[in-house]
């Protein structure tokens, strides 16, 4: 049958070739971001700044806090209080660092007088921290008061504290300790067969 018009020929013996699309400039393997993806314009004028000071400092601490001035909300995991008392004991005159949310803690009875730099704090947070005598900066008074980031200690809060976090995993396999999504809680959830050893097995 005669070849149709226009149709590609297919040459079967090794010469065909199959060929990938690439973004225009090669393979792109860079998947670390180089810009926030928020629209605040108070963040993108913190980026100025501290892409600025990493361009004109060999400060590591500078290039750290920009990396993290570009993560995602999730990757900026607030720090409590209680957490930050205990990371800042014995670091008296240093200024903690936080590139996140300071949080209120009600469980810390004594707020000791510390000094910290974040990208918010909470109401109740910040009033705390200045009424122990201490001090709520932001992020451009740390860049004019230490522009290298000495003396500075840099804290982060914990990623896997989120309630998604927990459910991540195969719940009801056995040894796992993933947590179920549970339409309701009561007598009859989660109570059958795979939950508890009187109803056949408990996973």
């Amino acid at each position: 049958r005669a070849q149709q018009e226009g149709a590609p020929s297919f040459d079967f013996q090794g010469s065909a070739k199959m060929g990938i699309d690439l973004i225009a400039g090669g393979r792109n393997k860079k998947v670390h971001r180089t810009a926030p993806k928020s629209d605040n314009v108070y963040l993108k004028l913190l980026v100025k700044l501290y892409q600025f000071l990493v361009r004109r400092t060999e400060s590591k601490f500078n290039q750290v806090i920009l990396k993290r001035l570009f993560q995602s909300k999730t990757n900026r995991a607030p720090l409590s209080l209680s957490k930050l008392a205990k990371f800042m004991e014995g670091k008296a005159g240093k200024i903690a660092v936080v590139v996140g949310t300071v949080t209120d803690d009600v469980r810390l009875f004594e707020v000791p007088k510390v000094r910290v730099a974040a990208l918010r704090f909470t109401e109740t947070a910040r009033a705390r921290i200045t009424k122990a005598g201490g001090e709520a900066l932001t992020f451009d008074q740390l860049a004019l008061e230490r522009p290298t980031g000495k003396d500075c200690v840099l804290l982060r809060g914990p990623k896997s504290q989120r309630e998604a976090v927990k459910h991540f995993g195969a719940a009801g396999v056995p040894g796992s300790s993933a947590k179920p999504y549970v339409r309701s809680t009561g007598r009859k959830f989660e109570k059958a067969r795979g939950r508890r050893k009187s109803r056949g097995y408990k996973a």
